[in-house]
């Protein structure tokens, strides 16, 4: 079942996050208030004209995916008369109870839908405010017993259906390559799917109906007609789904054993091993009893793929080791940041250009040999990412590392064996038969079928957002005593989880309040996950190895960013249970587009968003006050900080610190001293992202783009020193002085894992931007312009960062040779 876990993912989530999906908040952030009436009649505050242009979007999208539904339908029900019609002959290839059994209720449900499309298609073509189309979600909910009757055979159905194929060679062809119908507008006139994918395909519908109601809702007036009605869909969905979940479930994930014993597979996905001092992708199996660590076969013409076991421990004799053994494992290289950073420079390129072909209607070939190359290289990156060990060793002998890219993802596979443990377990010996069958288990029962990449998604997934989300993490209850507490930001980035913030530690308490503000970049991010630590100051645990994290983390949690949630300009408030532990917390988020605007101060005797050359004229210096002393405060206690330049500081001291250097108060140096180190690397960062236009200008930013896209080494060379010469000596200045600062940070990268790339890669899309016409003229979507403009960007400071010293004195000098206009 290829696109079994896709479904199982999306009923996970409408199942399990019933407060995010019935308990909407109003939109001015205020939550609705416990026990008052029913959990589903909850009102959300819409504005018409833009709740009404949403609902068009959500059933524009609904009404092409009910299409290729129809259509899987039909391809399902097509061989059924011809297998009737020879059921009844000499040679009949199966007999009518199996094809009843095989196609039970396919009818039913393709009539039910065919009705509810004709129904729909034209009120969404002929669009206008009045339409009204409750009535038909509330009829096709009211239709959902078929689907009971259809999913409590669905498990004959599919062995009826596997044990036909084994016996007859003509159904096997016939269920192997099922032809569906591409929709109307699209190039492809068929593709091929089997009967196995197909037959999983209604319980994968009823899922995706019931988070459309979920968005029909949040779009709709309460004073509109239809909102009780899609109400009353909503719920009827939601309990029928709650009543297959238990159904499904458990063939999902049960096994026998030769014994007949029952196993579960409780959890899998793909790790990296290291092993013989090189990175292997495996696919880890937790059953009940049995940690199995397999890699995937390739599969020969015409025959199932295959996991092969490369090893396995049975839980009774699985063991954590300590920090202290740790030490004796074999250490980890991490890969070159700079070689990562290209890594996602190639990937973004390449999404752009399958972008263009696709809006170009470009060769299928072509974009299929570009998604290709696009999973090449995010194969390699989810390979060489991942740093954070996780070590489990076979009490009778070896030892096994993986790496992970997240504390989070560690902390769950270690709960989930540490859950199982707590029961009677007993050790035990597989014999070759009983690993083989166990093994043969876990093609079917996986619940992650692909690599966590992105060129695995579907064309209509989420690409993610790129741009600025704004977290205040405000408080945390729920702790048994007292501790010292913290938490962490992670968001995903290229299919794997990144830190990017963290709160400062609130020392001995049960209710800690934070109220922190973090600004986090997001590039194509789609969840955001918290977790809370408790801090520990026992030198004696502390881990060579400098990767590991011995803090205890005493909960965890994590959110889907959704965009229509998040792209307010209003706060959203929310809570995140974990463990009992419930932490409180605000985000909204910007695009890049909106983050990047420049707005002139009014204040002019101020230094943030004023122009360079007035703050140095005013200050007689030639670098600016503010960059002088951030620069030196950084270099004095915080060049050796872990992240320093990416973690983001706390908002507040930000603005804290933006306030007194724009008074110029008389206590700076001493409120420098105090700060969080992270809090004076964001307002440098702050105080060039609000100059009123970029430090390497606005009129020189094509030659910048221009130049660094030369590719003889000696015109680029002349054109990069020529741009910089054309600068107004205050920008030069200033860019060389910081120019040598980040040099220095980058020199204490095995301590601060700051790499020069990573340094461009935060610095440059501040220093050098597009204006707004200029920006406007070649992008055309959120991902665009993180490969386009923000690659270049990168690789203008990158050019500079490992160029040997550049002189402003001999600079001057030089200007003489060389012509300078641009």
């Amino acid at each position: 079942m290829e696109e079994e876990e896709e479904a199982i993912g999306l009923l996970d989530k409408v199942l399990e996050d019933e407060d995010v999906f019935l308990l909407e908040e109003c939109e001015l952030g205020t939550p609705t208030s416990p026990g008052s009436g029913s959990p589903f009649l909850v009102a959300v505050k819409v504005e018409t004209g833009k709740g009404l242009e949403m609902r068009k979007l959500v059933l524009s999208g609904f009404l092409a995916s009910e299409e290729i539904y129809i259509n899987q339908l039909e391809a399902l029900l097509l061989p059924m008369k011809p297998l009737k019609a020879t059921a009844t002959t000499s040679q009949p290839v199966l007999t009518i109870q199996q094809i009843e059994t095989i196609f039970y209720k396919i009818q039913d449900i393709y009539e039910i839908h065919k009705e509810f499309y004709d129904n729909l298609c034209p009120k969404v073509q002929q669009w206008d405010s009045q339409v009204t189309m409750g009535h038909l979600f509330q009829k096709l909910a009211s239709q959902l017993g078929v689907y009971k009757a259809f999913v409590d055979n669905y498990k004959v159905a599919l062995e009826t259906a596997e044990k036909c194929s084994q016996s007859n060679n003509q159904f096997q062809k016939i269920s192997e390559e099922l032809k569906v119908k591409g929709p109307k507008d699209s190039k492809d006139s068929h593709t091929s799917v089997t009967m196995e994918a197909l037959l999983y395909k209604p319980i994968d519908r009823v899922t995706r109906s019931t988070l459309v109601l979920h968005d029909l809702l949040k779009h709709t007036p309460v004073d509109h007609p239809d909102y009780p009605l899609l109400q009353d869909a909503l719920r009827i969905s939601q309990n029928f789904l709650s009543s297959i979940n238990e159904d499904i479930d458990p063939r999902r994930t049960a096994v026998t054993t030769p014994k007949g014993e029952t196993r579960q597979l409780v959890k899998d996905g793909f790790l990296v091993e290291v092993s013989e001092s090189s990175r292997k992708l495996r696919h880890v199996f937790l059953f009940t009893d049995v940690l199995l660590c397999a890699k995937l076969k390739k599969a020969s013409a015409g025959k199932h793929q295959q996991y092969d076991c490369k090893w396995y421990i049975p839980l009774a004799d699985l063991v954590f080791p300590s920090p202290e053994e740790s030490e004796a494992s074999p250490q980890v290289h991490p890969f070159p940041d700079h070689e990562l950073e290209d890594m996602k420079m190639k990937i973004s390129a390449l999404k752009s250009e399958i972008q263009k072909e696709k809006a170009n209607k470009g060769q299928s070939r072509a974009i299929e040999r570009l998604k290709k190359k696009m999973f090449e290289n995010e194969f390699l990156l989810l390979l060489n990412s991942p740093t954070i060990p996780f070590r489990i060793h076979n009490r009778n002998g070896k030892s096994y590392l993986f790496l992970l890219s997240s504390d989070y993802e560690r902390s769950e596979w270690r709960e989930a064996i540490q859950k199982l443990q707590k029961k009677d377990l007993q050790a035990f010996v597989l014999s070759s038969v009983e690993l083989q069958v166990l093994t043969g288990s876990c093609f079917k029962l996986r619940t992650v079928h692909n690599i966590p990449v992105t060129s695995n998604k579907d064309d209509d997934e989420s690409p993610g957002l790129y741009g600025f989300l704004h977290v205040i993490v405000h408080s945390a209850k729920g702790f048994k005593q007292s501790a010292n507490l913290y938490c962490t930001l992670e968001v995903d980035s290229f299919g794997y989880f990144v830190s990017k913030a963290k709160t400062r530690v609130f020392r001995d308490t049960a209710e800690p309040k934070w109220d922190e503000e973090f600004e986090i970049e997001l590039e194509g991010s789609q969840s955001l996950r918290i977790l809370c630590y408790e801090k520990c100051y026992d030198k004696t645990k502390v881990n060579k190895d400098n990767n590991e994290i011995v803090d205890k983390i005493m909960g965890k949690g994590q959110i889907q960013l959704d965009p229509q949630t998040v792209e307010t300009k209003n706060w959203h408030t929310d809570v995140i249970e974990m463990n009992g532990i419930k932490v409180e917390f605000s985000m909204k988020f910007t695009s890049r587009d909106m983050s990047l605007k420049r707005t002139p101060s009014k204040k002019q005797t101020g230094v943030f968003g004023v122009k360079i050359s007035v703050v140095t004229k005013r200050e007689r210096s030639k670098v600016p006050y503010i960059v002088r002393q951030c620069v030196e405060e950084v270099e004095k206690r915080g060049i050796e900080e872990v992240g320093i330049y990416r973690i983001s500081g706390v908002a507040t001291d930000i603005q804290a610190l933006k306030a007194v250097f724009d008074a110029n108060n008389k206590d700076i140096l001493l409120m420098l001293s105090d700060m969080d180190i992270n809090a004076i690397a964001g307002t440098l960062k702050l105080y060039f992202r609000e100059l009123p236009e970029p430090l390497l200008t606005d009129r020189l930013y094509p030659a910048f783009m221009e130049g660094i896209a030369l590719s003889d080494p000696a015109a680029k060379e002349n054109c990069m020193m020529h741009l910089l010469r054309s600068l107004p000596d205050p920008n030069l200045i200033t860019f060389l002085f910081l120019l040598e600062h980040l040099k220095r940070v980058a020199e204490k990268e095995p301590i601060n894992k700051m790499s020069l790339h990573n340094l461009a890669t935060v610095f440059g899309p501040t220093l050098l931007r597009p204006s707004e016409v200029e920006s406007k003229a070649h992008v055309t979507s959120a991902a665009d312009i993180w490969s386009h403009d923000v690659m270049a960007q990168v690789q203008v400071l990158l050019y500079y960062l490992q160029h040997p010293p550049i002189s402003f004195a001999e600079l001057k000098r030089n200007t003489l040779y060389f012509s300078t206009d641009v």
